[in-house]
């Protein structure tokens, strides 16, 4: 089958108040149609037919649900009519409750979003009021809205902002058991993705907060298939866990406006400082290190392994099947436990701990086992994965009275919990993604009376855990290096 190029040139083309035109549909235009997330027609207008595919088991030609607004923009400027039987967006009453005033670096991210076409990625420190520049950008955008962000937590946050900030919309739950049809729904990724095909028609606007969870595999989807002309992403750093970019251009746009924590310290965030405490292995220690090093290194080396990418991971992590390459994984291990759960780095925590009598603290590590111990020796209540969700929120709502001063966690806090309290964080192991420090920085970086926040990052010398920092810091370089013996030094 040919593309029939449409005749139509003169008919006259209406347009949307925000930029997209809701073509003229007389009953000789070509019909646009969704299936399942794919843009359908069976007739293309040559203007667009770059975007579209035959199909020929369907006989019809088909182009992703993203390229939507291509598609109806290239039929515009060709002032070609079609008919619109894909998108079933609705413009709402939203009623913004909000008497807040924007600081200055939310107005400019709303500003150059808008600029862009209301699209694009906004990258704003954790802490700098990232859901507030969502909901201006769905005030000045009163379209049906799908937010999407990682947690159930979040979730429930989202949920409890947009019904202050529009009391007069309908917002709704995808995820935890919630399942509602609503013009302004919250998802979670994993929802959003599941339901990605029945979503794809229906909004108009997506909001993707910590959008650097969209890419992957599974969760891309959601952008794919979802016809939203207009997309918002909110992240802290727009980098994937292994410090490449994101490349979330084509699934939102291109960053429209980045701003970093430095930026911010002191005027919209509480000022702040970083401080790198090092400690030593015991010479007993530090042999048995080096000789576990060593017997990860040979085999590596006599495999030709490299650990510096995925596929090199992937490649040692199969070959532990082999007698050889499990002693190999399990001295990798063990060296990685002895770096992070030294002793030297416990008694750095008391005397940190000690420092700060007052203050709201979180400490924070790699790996469960080492939350659990710190848990027990200072009698500090931990949150982990293994947490049911009640007891997290009971934990975080005494945290944030003042009923507790003190967390231990691994990940769990990284990201999508407001915790404004806390003014103090102690970073005792760490993966090497700078996007994880940034998040473990802003959970103290939230402004409040009299609050100077500092982020004490404790690592082993002689170790991997001295690349490990230096990788993740990346350019949040902290601002000063000591000893332990420091701690007790006058100001």
């Amino acid at each position: 089958m040919r593309r029939k190029p449409c005749s139509l040139l003169n008919r006259q083309v209406g347009q949307d108040s925000l930029g997209v035109a809701p073509l003229a549909c007389p009953q000789m235009a070509p019909t646009l149609k969704l299936d399942r997330g794919t843009l359908v027609m069976y007739e293309v207008p040559t203007p667009v037919a770059a975007h579209f595919t035959w199909d020929a088991r369907s006989q019809s030609w088909r182009a992703p649900g993203k390229a939507y607004r291509d598609v109806m923009e290239g039929l515009r400027a060709a002032a070609i009519p079609v008919r619109d039987e894909a998108a079933a967006f609705r413009r709402l009453e939203l009623g913004f409750a909000r008497e807040l005033t924007p600081y200055r670096h939310q107005q400019l991210a709303l500003h150059a979003w808008k600029q862009a076409g209301r699209r694009g990625v906004v990258v704003l420190p954790t802490g700098a009021g990232k859901t507030f520049v969502a909901q201006l950008a769905m005030r000045d955008t009163p379209r049906s809205t799908l937010v999407c962000v990682p947690t159930l937590d979040l979730m429930h946050q989202w949920y409890s902002g947009l019904l202050a900030a529009f009391p007069d919309a309908d917002v709704g739950l995808l995820g935890g058991g919630s399942r509602d049809e609503t013009p302004v729904l919250i998802s979670t990724y994993d929802s959003a993705a599941i339901h990605a095909e029945q979503l794809a028609g229906r909004y108009a606007l997506q909001v993707f907060d910590e959008a650097h969870h969209l890419p992957s595999d599974f969760h891309r989807a959601v952008a794919e298939l979802g016809l939203a002309p207009y997309r918002l992403g909110l992240t802290a750093t727009p980098r994937r866990s292994d410090g490449r970019e994101l490349h979330l251009e084509d699934l939102i746009g291109r960053v429209v406006y980045h701003c970093a924590p430095d930026d911010l310290a002191g005027d919209t965030l509480a000022d702040y400082r970083e401080v790198v405490i090092r400690v030593r292995l015991s010479p007993a220690e530090q042999r048995h290190y080096d000789d576990l090093i060593r017997t990860r290194n040979d085999f590596l080396r006599r495999n030709n392994i490299q650990l510096g990418s995925i596929d090199g991971w992937k490649q040692f992590v199969m070959s532990s099947g082999t007698p050889q390459g499990r002693a190999a994984m399990l001295a990798h291990r063990e060296a990685r436990s002895l770096a992070y759960g030294t002793e030297g780095k416990l008694r750095v925590l008391e005397e940190v701990l000690a420092n700060h009598p007052s203050d709201r603290t979180l400490i924070f590590t790699d790996d469960n086992a080492a939350v659990y111990r710190i848990s027990r020796d200072f009698l500090i209540p931990a949150i982990t994965h293994q947490t049911p969700v009640k007891e997290r929120h009971a934990l975080l709502e005494k945290f944030r009275r003042g009923g507790y001063r003190i967390l231990v966690t691994s990940r769990v806090l990284n990201e999508g919990v407001d915790v404004p309290e806390a003014a103090v964080a102690v970073v005792l192991s760490g993966t090497a993604t700078e996007r994880e420090h940034i998040q473990r920085l802003g959970r103290i970086l939230r402004k409040a009376e009299g609050k100077s926040a500092v982020l004490y990052e404790v690592i082993t010398e002689g170790t991997s855990e001295e690349r490990v920092s230096r990788q993740r810091r990346g350019q949040w370089q902290a601002r000063s290096e000591f000893n332990p013996e420091d701690l007790n030094a006058p100001d």
